[in-house]
């Protein structure tokens, strides 16, 4: 089959949309399948065989050059110009403008690919594809209306609320995209639900194919000794939906009676909520930030840490927890979205955004290592199971298979 998978941006340093297209393109060729993929910038790390096709954008998001662009004579071509001015005034053009030039790609290449499949960009301008005799599949990984609603609670004043407003102004976009098409790829039975009831589109559309866990990366180092009081996170610091705020009023609790370490994986953004609170809390000396690490790092922070904490408010899948059980660490999640999907009984649960649940469920795990050990054994068999890419590149071969019958 000859498969073009694209995302408007890639890098997998830049969040989950690179990870799956990373993972899911090189899983698929591995298969015997055909693969190229379509990104704009930043680009994604694909796999030896895998084609990348870069269309160049002007990648205004880059912190080489944040929020300018890097040639002036770019601004002569008018999608360009419009990029610029929409992000200009607090937009966010990338989905809209990737496919405006994903649409210039397909039609050059009409009748190269059996099927086409969009990672979450649900541009008016991959509609084209849909109707021009290529059959079209989506991801979408979470109703993005739930960042929104998130972001939107947290925002401080009406100017905040309307920069919020603003910036997701390429909702409805997706979601007049997401109600025509007719075959859609969720990763969980969660996200299901919640994205059938926001974006007003049946549930018989849509495929629960979970995402996969690259065992490459995350896998067990038997030759390290965990210590007994550190806590791992792998979110992303300064998100609200992400609820490390919860984790840290949490961990102040504990860190009057014990000695306790927490390593998140990640940097504050300066002046952020989050610096604020680890300094309002008198963290400085508990919390470390990692920064950015290589992939090869991830397993040896798993190695050195006793528990990995998941404490978002919401998840569509929840990637960190299956990257922490594949590692052989004991997870504590919260019921956020999808979590308790990918954790089932190999982890702990507690409500999501309820600190004290957190606060009891932490100390009640660190003083029972035997417990500990338990989840640590059934993380590892859930993940080579079910949740390996080789797991989810098959289930989409065979959604691509009926997107393509019913397309004949």
């Amino acid at each position: 089959m000859k498969i073009c998978l694209l995302t408007y941006r890639g890098n997998p340093a830049c969040g989950g949309q690179g990870v799956y297209v990373s993972y899911l393109s090189r899983a698929l060729a591995e298969l015997g399948h055909e693969v190229d993929v379509l990104s704009g910038p930043p680009y994604p790390e694909v796999a030896d065989g895998v084609r990348l096709h870069r269309l160049p954008g002007l990648d205004l998001y880059n912190p080489e050059h944040l929020f300018a662009v890097e040639r002036f004579g770019d601004l002569a071509s008018p999608l360009n110009l419009y990029e610029y001015l929409s992000m200009c005034s607090g937009g966010f053009p990338e989905p809209f403008t990737f496919g405006v030039r994903a649409r210039r790609y397909l039609r050059k290449n009409r009748g190269r690919y059996h099927i086409v499949h969009d990672n979450q960009c649900l541009s008016y301008g991959l509609l084209s594809a849909a109707f021009s005799g290529i059959p079209l599949v989506a991801t979408i990984h979470h109703p993005i209306t739930v960042d929104r609603e998130t972001d939107l609670r947290a925002a401080a004043g009406l100017l905040r609320r309307a920069l919020v407003h603003r910036w997701y102004s390429f909702i409805p976009m997706q979601k007049r995209v997401a109600r025509r098409l007719s075959h859609i790829i969720t990763v969980s039975v969660c996200s299901r639900h919640d994205i059938s009831r926001e974006f007003g589109i049946p549930p018989e559309r849509f495929h629960v194919v979970p995402n996969g866990i690259n065992t490459d990366f995350f896998h067990p180092l038997p030759d390290c000794t965990r210590p007994d009081d550190t806590l791992l996170v792998t979110n992303s610091a300064d998100t609200p939906l992400k609820g490390l705020r919860y984790l840290l009023d949490a961990v102040a609790a504990i860190a009057r009676q014990r000695r306790i370490r927490v390593v998140v994986v990640g940097e504050p953004k300066p002046g952020g909520e989050v610096e604020r609170r680890v300094r309002e809390l008198n963290l400085g000396g508990t919390v470390t930030f990692t920064g950015r690490i290589a992939n090869g790092e991830f397993a040896r922070l798993y190695a050195r840490a006793t528990i990995a904490v998941i404490p978002s408010l919401y998840e569509g899948f929840g990637m960190p927890a299956g990257e922490a059980m594949a590692c052989g660490v004991p997870v504590i999640s919260t019921t956020g979205g999808a979590l308790p999907e990918v954790v089932g009984d190999a982890g702990v649960l507690v409500p999501p955004a309820d600190t004290e649940a957190l606060r009891r469920a932490i100390v009640a795990l660190l003083d029972d290592p035997v417990r500990r050990g338990q989840l640590a054994r059934a993380g590892l068999a859930r993940v080579a199971g079910a949740l390996t890419w080789r797991h989810a590149a098959e289930r989409t071969v065979q959604v691509y298979r009926k997107a393509i019958d019913a397309h004949r």
